[in-house]
């Protein structure tokens, strides 16, 4: 259904071709309006779409910090941000995964012309939330703030807007969202939320954005009717993300805040013949494994599209260990 109503907005154009960069001729009128979109409803002032999340981190971190700048990074913030860090040389410090003080203590050891702070709103890998204290630690040192909210977007807040939404964080100038449009939204592509000086810099000096094709039109067709079904159906998506996190605790005796369930292997080795067991019984769940994290995990992500009923035999299978 969403499909058909991508397809049917996008032949209301001649051309749909992402053609070449959106600074030459690959800016579609499609892509303003998701832009538009997104931004109004997030209450940023503007918003620019990019080809995927990868490059979106490689945009915002590559391009925003300047000689004289210092970014602080999670430890566990995503490899694109991390890549894109090892471009800055010396301006980058990296503090304790969601540890407010780490944080506080290493923005007074390190002043600067600007500082910019990089968290994710829920971390992939974990699952857990970025800590409230640290957009407060962001407002009390004036700093930039960016937030990846890939995996926080469409699960987070009363309209599943995301982490701004759930802490009920006024949107400031010094705001940075980010996000893909290939989980939540169901697309491919990604976008980046913030104020319009922000962008417009973004347009003119972020190289990702620059070189890069334009975004497909028609993925970001679709992206626009999945977040429009999403808001309408808020509350309906809502209680079956709240049944699903009840599942988990009634059955793991852990209570999550995310869809994201990590589960602790006891080797790499391990982790494979679960997730091998569990893909023979019809069940794709993903193997996390060293260097990726430090301890090898089972990912089960709670995909609202399973019902509560396969959910809970899965997790019967992994916590007795049964996938044979």
């Amino acid at each position: 259904k969403q499909f058909k109503k991508a397809v049917k907005l996008v032949n209301e154009y001649t051309t749909i071709s992402s053609k070449a960069s959106m600074l030459v001729n690959g800016y579609h009128p499609i892509h303003r309006i998701f832009e538009m979109t997104l931004a109004d409803h997030n209450s940023f002032e503007e918003g620019i779409v990019v080809g995927s999340g990868f490059l979106a981190n490689m945009s915002l971190i590559e391009a925003l910090v300047r000689k004289g700048d210092m970014l602080f990074m999670d430890e566990e913030y995503h490899a694109s941000g991390v890549m894109a860090s090892r471009l800055l040389g010396d301006r980058v410090v990296t503090f304790r995964h969601n540890d407010a003080e780490d944080l506080k203590a290493k923005l007074e050891e390190h002043p600067a012309n600007r500082q910019i702070i990089a968290v994710e709103g829920i971390y992939s890998m974990s699952g857990d939330l970025c800590k409230k204290e640290i957009f407060t630690i962001a407002d009390t040192f004036d700093t930039m703030l960016i937030v990846d909210e890939a995996h926080s977007a469409g699960v987070l807040g009363k309209n599943l807007l995301g982490i701004f939404e759930h802490y009920k964080i006024p949107i400031r100038p010094r705001h940075i969202k980010m996000g893909t449009l290939g989980k939540a939204y169901g697309s491919y592509g990604a976008y980046i939320l913030a104020s319009k000086n922000v962008i417009s810099f973004l347009e003119n000096r972020a190289k990702p954005i620059i070189y890069s094709t334009a975004p497909s039109v028609f993925d970001t067709a679709l992206a626009q009717v999945n977040f429009e079904h999403i808001q309408k159906n808020a509350k309906a998506y809502r209680k079956k993300i709240k049944n699903r996190q009840e599942v988990v605790k009634s059955m793991m005796g852990l209570e999550i805040k995310s869809l994201i369930l990590p589960i602790e292997m006891e080797s790499n080795d391990f982790a494979m013949f679960m997730q091998q067991g569990l893909m023979d019984q019809g069940y794709l769940v993903g193997a996390i494994r060293q260097p990726t994290v430090k301890t090898p995990i089972l990912r089960v992500i709670l995909n609202l599209s399973v019902s509560t009923k396969k959910l809970k035999h899965v997790l019967a299978l992994i916590r007795h260990n049964t996938v044979q």
